[in-house]
């Protein structure tokens, strides 16, 4: 499994949440259950190899990182959608760019140029080209409003 891959399932768990409500980690268990995530793999190719210790350690991270922030990020989402009320952002968008947002603040290793390129991906293989590009166009203004020493 790629990093790109263990985001991508990052955005599956994280998306889950809001429909169950259910805390993060009951989520990441109930989905990487071995026997349920065999019979997922049955239906995306992000499911086919298992997250090794380094990737579970990533995604045990970011899905629960935005769990713990979904207010502030969401607050960010809100103030950088001109124009947009947050109700009116596909769900799916909104997680997308919540990921992100955790990524460029809070993940060392992820420079924001990646979390950008991989939000916007993942936003144009789940949704559409449209929504990649308003991905896009909120995650830079997003990062071009950031103190200058998080890096790009």
């Amino acid at each position: 499994m790629t990093r790109g891959n263990a985001r991508e399932l990052a955005v599956h768990l994280i998306y889950a949440r809001e429909f169950t409500g259910d805390e993060p980690q009951m989520v990441i268990a109930a989905r990487l259950e071995k026997e349920y995530y065999d019979m997922l793999s049955e239906e995306s190719p992000v499911y086919e190899d298992r997250p090794s210790r380094a990737q579970r350690a990533y995604i045990d991270s970011v899905v629960m990182g935005v769990a713990n922030r979904v207010d502030e990020l969401n607050d960010a989402i809100s103030k950088l959608s001109v124009d947009w009320d947050i109700s009116r952002i596909s769900r799916l968008a909104r997680t997308i760019m919540q990921l992100a947002m955790f990524e460029i603040q809070y993940v060392d290793d992820v420079p924001a140029g990646v979390a950008i390129a991989e939000a916007v991906r993942i936003a144009k293989l789940y949704d559409s080209d449209e929504a990649g590009a308003f991905v896009n166009g909120i995650l830079g203004t997003f990062v071009r409003n950031l103190p200058s020493e998080v890096e790009v």
